[in-house]
């Protein structure tokens, strides 16, 4: 389930309405109950077996057992599935998401995983992974051009799970660290808030990455009405956004993103939208 499913399912209709019409005047005003209620769909995830728990019993230790037997479920399913010969990789790249996520730089490195492993050892195992759907693939792309499909660096890619509760439950998160009202959200160097984003994106989109070689990087891009769409993800109420601007300067775009915890606002060559509406937004 999306963030907006999420709400509509825990009785907050309303509020999701508002999202849906991004009717910010009225959004602003429930800002920091949104981003309490984002801090438990990190925890909780989308994933319908698991939300059904919340909504009945509001138990994060519950639920938690609930994405646990999912999580064991899917490592049975390696062995069950795939070739004998890959399943101790696909075993490998499976538990190096979450760290591959908060590295600064999130093109994925097969070295993390094992020193001196080349590509060549991994691919079979993360394109398995990725068509029973427990991984996904987000490529960069050499020029942010219409179609970015074109474009594509096959060899550059950041790799996301399944379910942003299902990666906190895989790293063994505890509910105390993410729904308490500190930096939770600048933890994992913004991993979970990348994933979250890109749960939300993907439901519309297909989404890629743009690096330069000057240690800009934007976190996805997408292609609507004919255009090239950056959008930069910020884990907290950080507002700088040098890569953005890098992008912008050098492409000469027309509408660039920034996602960050802070509250709607339209600048002169930005605009910055809360996380808890990346995923209505583009609606309009």
């Amino acid at each position: 389930m999306s963030f907006i499913e999420f709400l509509e399912n825990i009785d907050e209709k309303l509020l999701a309405k508002q999202l849906i019409d991004n009717n910010w005047s009225v959004i602003s005003g429930f800002h920091e109950k949104l981003i309490s209620l984002l801090r438990i769909y990190y925890y909780v995830g989308g994933m319908p077996e698991v939300v059904a728990d919340y909504v009945l019993n509001k138990d994060f230790l519950s639920l938690r057992k609930i994405q646990e037997k999912i999580l064991v479920g899917y490592q049975n399913d390696f062995a069950k599935y795939a070739p004998n010969e890959i399943v101790p990789k696909i075993r490998m790249v499976w538990n190096a998401l979450i760290s591959q996520l908060s590295k600064e730089n999130k093109k994925f490195i097969y070295g993390q995983i094992k020193k001196g492993s080349r590509a060549k050892d991994f691919d079979m195992a993360i394109n398995w992974l990725q068509d029973a759907g427990l991984v996904n693939k987000v490529n960069r792309v050499n020029n942010p051009k219409i179609p970015l499909k074109s474009y594509i660096d096959y060899d550059a890619f950041k790799l996301f799970g399944l379910d942003v509760g299902l990666l906190n439950a895989s790293g063994g998160i505890g509910a105390s660290v993410l729904l308490e009202k500190n930096n939770i959200l600048t933890e994992f160097k913004g991993a979970m808030t990348e994933q979250f984003v890109w749960q939300q994106l993907r439901l519309q989109y297909d989404l890629f990455y743009w690096s330069s070689e000057a240690e800009a990087e934007v976190d996805f891009l997408l292609q609507k009405d004919n255009q090239v769409v950056p959008v930069e993800v910020k884990a907290e109420e950080n507002l700088k956004a040098k890569s953005l601007k890098v992008f912008v300067d050098k492409y000469s775009n027309t509408e660039a993103i920034r996602c960050s915890t802070s509250k709607y606002r339209s600048e002169n060559w930005l605009t910055n939208i809360p996380l808890y509406a990346i995923g209505t937004y583009f609606n309009h």
